[in-house]
């Protein structure tokens, strides 16, 4: 029997954007999404299985475009990531507005996944070849039953942008597996790429070959829990903070490694990323998608 293997996609962000569908810019030649990409590329890797992590208050607009769509084509399912979630004795203050962070909307998928899944961003262009190695790490993970995580690894030169910095996270590897994870803003300048760390620590030049994570993570079912149980200690470190803290996943995950030894394997993939970081940034992913009708890898209506 196939494995069942899911695609979580953190769409909650998509939230105000998707009014009027005027920001969610359709980059496909028949107003297919990024989002749809994504979702196609998964079903041709062997995903059997999608889970949107949406705002409740976007579901029926999202259900009546991107869910009408695929739902055909597979296994449909959606959560809500709620700004009230939250462990009982904490309360949400006054001044929070955004949900908790990358974390927390995965951690909403607990009771819902139960199975081995990859986590990716809505809003990015992972490339076929991302969930084509994703897939098959999942199948060695069960085969072999290895107790690890996977993070696919992009090399840094092909996830730039030529209109400004991008965030991503800085893989430092030791025999294949993640010993560092530095989120940083990234810029290539003079042909000089410069990674500037998040944590304000000093800024450093990149090979182009390093790899980096854009947020595709591969994991067991029980990062879930993990996740759900290390959520108050979060709010507890944070709590001068908690109009503004965000419970991120690169964290997370770099923590739970620290913690209990977990191991994440980094999977390199030879994908190139797309997306719209900046709105100069639409025509070139308007034209890679043409390219890559032109070229059979996508048909010209992704859905028919």
């Amino acid at each position: 029997m196939e494995n069942k293997k899911t695609l979580v996609i953190m769409a909650a962000g998509m939230g105000s954007r998707f009014g009027g569908l005027k920001q969610i810019e359709p980059i496909g030649p028949n107003g297919e999404f990024i989002i749809d990409y994504s979702i196609y590329d998964a079903i041709k890797a062997g995903f059997n299985r999608v889970v949107f992590i949406i705002k409740e208050e976007n579901f029926e607009i999202f259900k009546e475009t991107v869910g009408s769509r695929v739902e055909k084509y597979v296994d449909t399912s959606y959560v809500f990531q709620k700004i009230d979630n939250i462990p009982a004795g904490y309360h949400v203050p006054d001044g929070r507005v955004k949900p908790w962070g990358t974390s927390h909307a995965v951690m909403s998928c607990c009771g819902v996944v139960d199975e081995d899944f990859i986590v990716i961003n809505s809003d990015d262009f992972y490339g076929r070849d991302a969930f084509l190695v994703a897939s098959k790490f999942l199948d060695e993970r069960a085969k072999n039953n290895w107790n690890e995580y996977a993070v696919i690894g992009y090399k840094v030169m092909n996830t730039l942008t030529d209109n400004g910095a991008v965030k991503r996270g800085i893989c430092k590897v030791n025999n294949d597996y993640l010993e560092e994870l530095i989120e940083s803003e990234i810029e290539k300048k003079d042909g000089i790429i410069t990674a500037s760390p998040l944590d304000g620590s000093a800024s450093f030049e990149v090979d182009p070959n390093t790899y980096v994570s854009m947020n595709c993570f591969a994991f067991t079912k029980d990062i879930l829990e993990y996740l759900k149980d290390n959520f108050a200690k979060f709010l507890d470190k944070n709590k001068d903070n908690l109009e503004k803290c965000e419970y991120l996943l690169p964290d997370s995950v770099f923590h739970k490694v620290q913690e209990d030894g977990t191991k994440v394997r980094v999977v390199p993939t030879v994908a190139k990323w797309y997306g719209v970081t900046y709105k100069e940034d639409k025509e070139s992913v308007v034209n890679a998608i043409r390219e890559m009708i032109a070229n059979g890898d996508y048909p010209q209506n992704l859905w028919k």
